[in-house]
């Protein structure tokens, strides 16, 4: 309803009737407006403020989306609008939607790490996947991947959950699982494990650094990583390497260093074009 159509239906319950600017003056008596008591006057003001608060009030509870991401091989920091910061890794992008009873982020797709302002009133919501992490004030970081959702905790405490509409949730409904600083919980689909396990925060949090860690792990997993940051991809062509355990710290704008690495290692043939990095067995 228009101001002046409030403030008109305000004088007018009074016995009060006088004219806006704007409206047809001539059409109101002149006496009529100069005899409004002085409490006529006050409830201008009264029902200025009203309106002002139901304006407010209903603009707090709206709430904006707005959308970060990254190219390939790009990390940005993005401080949100309660203070929090967010840094999202290579091909990683989140929509932020905040108003004044929520918090809540989604994590479309790729990697973001979270450094959540305190504000109890407004726990941090983040959706990404089969998982939902809550948080109050906390660095955590979360990885949505293909087929789960890894969330690993730096700093204070992160409930996860089964996110809503996920298959399971609604069997889970109410279960949460604690993730304390120096652990990580892995979630897949309709799945999420009783506890959290340790984690090695320093190799789960490398890429902040640029840097690509693995203890271990299978080739064909660290090609993929290299893949997220590299503009020439490394491509396995033999099968049989790709269980080949690999460890070590590399640089993810280095991939020369990581070529030099492979041809260091018995049995294994690299080949390179300005296209791709080609593994195979020697």
């Amino acid at each position: 309803m228009p101001l002046e159509t409030i403030l008109y239906r305000v004088r007018e319950q009074n016995g009060n009737i006088t004219a806006f600017e704007g409206a047809a003056p001539s059409s109101l008596p002149r006496d009529r407006a100069r005899r409004m008591p002085l409490w006529g006057w006050a409830a201008v003001p009264a029902a200025l403020a009203l309106v002002g608060g139901m304006l407010l009030w209903w603009g707090g509870l709206q709430t904006k989306a707005e959308h970060y991401a990254t190219r390939h091989g790009e990390q940005i920091t993005q401080r949100l609008a309660d203070s929090s910061v967010i840094r999202l890794d290579t091909d990683s992008a989140v929509t932020v939607r905040y108003n004044q009873t929520q918090r809540l982020v989604e994590v479309d797709r790729g990697r973001v790490f979270f450094e959540v302002w305190h504000d109890p009133g407004r726990p941090f919501r983040v959706l990404a996947g089969y998982a939902e992490a809550r948080a109050v004030g906390t660095k955590f970081d979360v990885y949505r991947q293909s087929n789960s959702t890894v969330v690993t905790v730096v700093e204070g405490q992160v409930a996860v959950r089964l996110a809503p509409g996920q298959p399971g949730a609604a069997a889970a409904a109410g279960r949460t699982v604690p993730v304390r600083a120096g652990e990580r919980l892995q979630v897949s689909q309709g799945s999420l494990p009783a506890t959290a396990t340790p984690a090695d925060t320093r190799r789960g949090t490398a890429w902040l650094r640029r840097e690509i860690v693995f203890e271990q792990e299978p080739l064909a997993i660290v090609a993929a990583e290299f893949n997220r940051y590299s503009t020439i991809p490394i491509q396995i062509e033999t099968p049989q390497l790709w269980s080949l355990q690999i460890s070590g710290v590399f640089s993810a704008d280095d991939p020369e260093t990581f070529v030099a690495f492979l041809r260091s290692l018995d049995g294994v043939k690299v080949e390179v074009t300005p296209t791709s990095i080609r593994v195979s067995r020697r």
